[in-house]
């Protein structure tokens, strides 16, 4: 029987969902409980031993003979991914289908992509699991109090879905237990279960993912509810039982389908999907404006300038910037969401044309860059923006293959636009020289990389955190390699993704034609994605891998509750640094 709190939540539940934003009502109206979503793949979304064996068998081909880091992955985590897949294959090959379910099956290739702590290389469930996200209706976030010269670590409820309400649990409260466990403890179990590179990473996305998971790169959550343990804002803790609901999600960077056209990509299709999730839930006017923004340009062929919040500048690419003046007018602040906008005619000089654009009506005096929580895209946007900012020729990140004859074939396969054949002589030169790794090669030219020139001639500071993942972390370094500026970090270290990141559809597309290829289409819509070319630092920390190693900042922060807000008091440290520094010119 229902406990009175099930009751309770329930109808909470229906009574938020039927008065959801217009925005993203008919979208949420279609959540249903967890159990009922598992027990329809139990039913109904079974694969064949076959084709489990064909996952396998492409697995190991693109671990064994594509990735880029696993003689460093092997190394840092003495982990052995490839005998792994070898014992399922085996233990597939020698029981019957009906031995091993198929949530069974999927998590043991998942905990094996996942063993090698990198967010480029994953195996992406099938149908249906791919197009759900499973959530909660709040947020939980991170904040530090110092108390008699001590600093605490604290976790609060920073908001609740728009029109969730509940007489007690409110923003504002703190978390203290999730499901009877002290909530830090909890939150670094669920790291655990996700493929950050360092520990930094690897605790903020067992944040990042405690209420929203994506089922395309994660199972559903085991437990079908939740109980959270908080501290109201006045009285006694109190307890909260909450459902684990499923959602269908346009999976607007789920672009495997059209990934080919667009070259030269590294992003964390996890974390954007969690960033598009949190924009139905807590922000749905957002939504609502890039749902206008797209249908007036399909129509006119024009661009429709928009601010996303008041003050702010207006701007064509609201998913992709957000740009205002802060600090009484004196210092600029423009926010980079992502470098992969969720538009199809969008590539990187639209980006850097509008950003630039963007910094040329903010003050002059001082600007102040945020990527937090951005999952990356375009390698070469990234790359491009920092010539606009120092009088300094940029040195664009070097990037190399592993050494391996699957590798050759691939480098001689690509379409011209992936530039890819400079590689191959080094990699047939690893026959008689036994490199690991071929030689060095930018993505981003050198030429492309200088061909503006410094717009901005103010001091820039560069905010970022350990959500910054993939070409994030590529912009990071290179800002950080080149002296643009003061690299400011909410964390101890960046997501730390050094490669480029490939789909194996790509792949497979790239060798149809070659009779040899080791690649075959995999069943029922799953699919696996590789870091392909691993990303090595320039200038001082010239050879310095970016994977697992991330970027250091120079300056650290701790979020204060205030900041959780309005980043207040994180705008205020960046402003004091701002004032230290002088404009930049030849």
């Amino acid at each position: 029987m229902p406990s009175r709190i099930d009751s309770q939540v329930q109808a909470i539940y229906k009574d938020w969902l039927n008065n959801a934003n217009p925005a993203v009502k008919s979208q949420l109206i279609r959540s249903r409980p967890v159990s009922v979503f598992t027990d329809n793949v139990n039913r109904r979304h079974r694969l064949s031993k076959q084709q489990r064996l064909r996952i396998v068998d492409q697995a190991l081909v693109l671990l064994e003979m594509v990735y880029v880091h696993l003689p460093l992955k092997r190394a840092i985590h003495a982990i052995d991914p490839i005998q792994r897949l070898r014992l399922l294959r085996f233990r597939l090959d020698q029981t019957r289908e009906d031995e091993m379910s198929e949530i069974e099956f999927h998590r043991e290739i998942q905990e094996t992509f996942s063993s090698v702590r990198d967010v480029h290389t994953q195996y992406l469930l099938p149908r249906p699991f791919r197009g759900h996200v499973a959530y909660l209706p709040f947020l939980v976030e991170e904040y530090y109090e110092t108390e008699n010269r001590v600093r605490k670590q604290k976790f609060l409820v920073s908001h609740l879905a728009e029109g969730f309400t509940h007489r007690h649990f409110k923003p504002h409260v703190e978390v203290l237990y999730w499901n009877g466990v002290p909530i830090r403890r909890a939150i670094e179990d669920n790291g655990q279960r996700h493929a950050g590179s360092n520990p930094e990473a690897r605790f903020a996305r067992g944040l990042d993912s405690l209420t929203i998971r994506e089922l395309k790169v994660s199972l559903p959550p085991d437990e079908e509810w939740v109980t959270v343990t908080y501290r109201p804002n006045r009285g006694d803790p109190r307890d909260l039982k909450l459902q684990w609901l499923v959602v269908p999600v346009s999976a607007g960077n789920d672009k495997t389908s059209n990934r080919s056209s667009k070259p030269k990509r590294a992003s964390d299709s996890d974390k954007a999907a969690i960033n598009q999730m949190r924009k139905i839930l807590y922000v749905p006017n957002v939504v609502e404006l890039e749902r206008k923004c797209a249908e007036y340009k399909k129509k006119t062929r024009k661009d429709w300038l928009v601010a996303q919040v008041k003050g702010a500048l207006r701007t064509k690419l609201p998913s992709v910037f957000r740009a205002e003046t802060k600090k009484e007018g004196q210092f600029g602040y423009i926010r980079i969401f992502t470098f992969d906008p969720d538009l199809d005619d969008v590539g990187p000089d639209e980006i850097v044309n509008e950003f630039r654009r963007l910094i040329l009506r903010l003050p002059a005096d001082g600007l102040i860059v945020d990527v937090r929580g951005n999952p990356g895209g375009f390698i070469n946007a990234g790359e491009r923006l920092l010539q606009l900012f120092t009088p300094h020729r940029i040195e664009p990140e070097l990037f190399e293959f592993i050494n391996t004859p699957l590798t050759l074939r691939i480098s001689l396969a690509a379409p011209k636009y992936e530039d890819m054949l400079r590689f191959a002589r080094t990699i047939r030169e690893a026959v008689v020289t036994s490199a690991t790794y071929s030689a060095g090669f930018p993505l981003t030219s050198e030429e492309d990389c200088n061909a503006v020139g410094q717009v901005y001639f103010g001091p820039v500071v560069l905010i970022t955190d350990a959500l910054c993942y993939s070409a994030t972390d590529i912009f990071t370094a290179g800002f950080q390699d080149n002296n643009v500026g003061v690299v400011l970090g909410t964390s101890g270290n960046t997501g730390a993704g050094g490669a480029e990141v490939i789909d194996h559809e790509d792949l497979t597309a790239w060798l149809r034609k070659d009779p040899g290829s080791p690649f075959a289409t995999l069943p029922k819509g799953s699919s696996m994605s590789v870091a392909v070319r691993r990303s090595l630092r320039v200038g001082k920390r010239s050879g310095r891998p970016l994977e697992e190693l991330g970027i250091i900042p120079d300056r650290r922060f701790y979020m204060t509750k205030q900041d959780l807000y309005d980043n207040r008091d994180l705008i205020n440290r960046a402003a004091t640094i701002l004032r230290e520094l002088r404009a930049r010119y030849r």
